[in-house]
């Protein structure tokens, strides 16, 4: 196996009728879905000039056309860039700027987003899909700056390779960013051996194979609504019930009309489902289990799941380790509520304490993970690979401790990142800009538990003394400058933020704090 495309090419020779994908508006067998990737690949070749190593980015809803781009790069030995549709326009030039892509490919719902950067990057080829202007050629006004995906599609003699040589499983493939803890994002880097050992450990903890489907509504901009289910699904080729977005009604309609057996939820969107009166009464009997994770999973969310005969397995992991790391099989889920699992089939995990001294059984320490599924490197940025790597472990910055037989419990995650909604939240993104505000001295932000999203991001500002703000001038300051999960929901004025002798603020107070203004308007 050269590269991961040609899971697809095999099972376009096995089962070339068999249903690959089943959006909401078509469907793909094994044998149309290796069509369209070739189309992608000489497209992206032939027309873009993409190569080895070229990044292209893509900034549109989940869809065939996202799936036959990320395998046309698998397939060049060309880095394929997934991008959260729910940022702002400086988010996004900073992750242009930062993985400077040969092409960005967006849909037309997204195309106000990134329009105004177009002329900032004239060594981008800007595509609108579906856009129906003619001509190839790069244009020259800044009002006809956008080329048509289906145009560049027919642009290009068929018969010319769709390969490029020299690509293996040692080729990047993705660049997913990921909120910095620094303030900016950083872009994990993973290669293709890392998704194809990511691919091994799902089907070892779903027991997954040919004849599951797998029903896939979280973002695949997100590892884990692409690597804990989807894409291994065309490893095994099985059927992929591909949704936009989450939709809580649409989602059990799918499973009631195309009887699914594997699906991934995390907590928020779990919650949205148990809310719906068609929960109690919706025929959940295809499924095998719902896999969940993201965040710690509410026992409660466990409870209600298992009394309708359905396990929930849980899975650790992060974007760094594509992601699956730590999981439960469907059999342990049952009686399992309250851990997480046990490292995965192509997995090591460590619990260390201080000075990287493993920690005794039973003793909370930080867990490190080893594999061929860890990240290759933080793109263009060797400190922070460093910093993250020892020997090849990889520091995942969270606290968890080991049960009587070993499985692993997770106390608590990187202490300066919060997950509201599935999505990941670093404080250090909202305190650079709460900084950067005329007439504030200084700023902290931390998480505050929420019944609907989990966690939301609560800002703790000190104001300077002639300042003029209030709290709706600065949760105000946030609209079009971060996605708009990202923002606070509530601000909280203090004289001073708490500090120990080193002086670093003590995030831990600051939590302990809010518990006690929960109640306050904002």
């Amino acid at each position: 196996m050269s590269n991961i495309s040609n899971w697809i090419d095999a099972h376009a020779r096995f089962t070339p009728n068999k249903l690959a994908v089943i959006d909401q508006q078509q469907q793909y067998t094994y044998a149309n879905l290796a069509d369209a990737i070739t189309i992608d690949a000489c497209m992206l070749k032939h027309t873009l000039r993409v190569g080895r190593g070229d990044r292209v980015a893509y900034l549109g809803l989940n869809s065939v056309e996202f799936i036959s781009l990320m395998f046309a790069c698998a397939r060049l030995g060309a880095i394929f860039v997934p991008l959260n549709w729910r940022l702002e326009t400086p988010e996004y030039d900073y992750i242009l700027s930062d993985a400077s892509p040969k092409a960005l490919i967006v849909t037309p719902k997204f195309k106000h987003q990134v329009d105004a950067l177009n002329d900032a990057y004239p060594d981008c080829w800007f595509v609108l899909q579906d856009a129906q202007s003619a001509g190839v050629n790069k244009p020259t006004s800044s009002t006809e700056s956008w080329h048509s995906y289906s145009a560049l599609k027919q642009s290009y003699d068929r018969n010319l390779s769709s390969y490029n040589a020299h690509v293996d499983l040692n080729t990047p493939l993705l660049i997913v960013y990921t909120s910095g803890t620094t303030g900016y994002p950083k872009g994990a880097v993973l290669d293709q051996k890392a998704l194809f050992y990511n691919a091994l450990n799902s089907q070892h903890m779903h027991g997954m194979s040919t004849s599951d489907t797998i029903l896939t509504v979280l973002p695949m901009f997100h590892v884990g609504g692409l690597n804990i289910q989807t894409l291994p699904a065309f490893y095994v080729g099985a059927t992929v019930i591909l949704h936009a977005r989450f939709d809580p009604v649409q989602t059990l309609a799918a499973i009631h009309h195309h009887k699914p057996s594997l699906t991934v939820l995390v907590p928020a969107t779990l919650s949205a489902l148990l809310a719906l009166p068609q929960w109690d009464t919706t025929d959940l009997s295809s499924l095998r289990s719902i896999t969940s994770g993201s965040s710690i999973v509410p026992i409660d969310l466990i409870e209600a799941v298992a009394s309708r005969g359905l396990p929930v397995q849980q899975v650790y992991g992060l974007t760094e380790t594509s992601p699956i790391a730590v999981y439960q099989t469907a059999e342990q889920a049952k009686t399992r509520f309250h851990s997480t699992g046990v490292p995965a089939l192509h997995c090591q995990m460590s619990l260390v304490g201080q000075g990287g001294v493993p920690v005794i059984d039973g003793d909370v320490g930080r867990i490190l993970i080893k594999g061929p599924n860890v990240l290759f490197e933080y793109w263009g940025n060797p400190e922070a690979t460093a910093q993250a790597l020892d020997n090849g472990w990889f520091d995942t910055g969270d606290l968890g401790h080991l049960d009587h037989d070993g499985h692993l419990i997770v106390d608590d995650r990187a202490k300066d990142m919060i997950i509201s909604g599935g999505e990941n939240i670093y404080s250090a993104e909202l305190e650079v800009h709460l900084n950067c505000l005329e007439g504030v001295l200084e700023a902290a932000v931390v998480g505050r538990k929420d019944p609907k999203w989990g966690e939301t991001p609560i800002a703790i500002v000190v104001l300077a003394p002639d300042s003029l703000l209030d709290k709706s001038i600065i949760l105000k300051s946030f609209i079009g400058q971060l996605a708009r999960f990202k923002h606070p929901s509530a601000v909280i004025f203090m004289p001073k933020l708490p500090r120990n002798v080193m002086g670093k603020v003590q995030k831990f107070l600051l939590r302990e704090m809010i518990l006690t203004e929960a109640k306050n308007p904002i």
